[in-house]
């Protein structure tokens, strides 16, 4: 488990550096290359590449929480339904 949070603490820790570098260097560029106004292909490209690294690191963050969820569900079910199983009045002596 430590793994998976370690992984999603990373991604999300790179999807904030790569959003905040875009802010920072290319605030109006949009990452596409053909725009209403020239933009200066360094500008383009490192709006794609940074717009990159934002997507995979959101998917690798998603992908976390899903493996974490797997192996936390199953624990939480088997816990709840052992709890609720206990609770049952024992069924009548003849």
């Amino acid at each position: 488990m430590r793994e998976a949070w370690k992984m999603f603490c990373l991604s999300a820790v790179t999807f904030a550096a790569a959003l905040g570098l875009a802010q920072l260097l290319v605030p109006d560029i949009v990452p596409v290359a053909f725009a209403e106004e020239p933009q200066g292909s360094w500008a383009v490209m490192t709006a794609i590449v940074l717009r990159a690294i934002e997507l995979i690191a959101a998917a690798v963050a998603i992908i976390a929480l899903a493996v974490l969820a797997g192996a936390y569900l199953p624990q939480e079910l088997r816990r709840l339904f052992r709890s609720t199983s206990s609770r049952r009045a024992p069924p009548p002596a003849d």
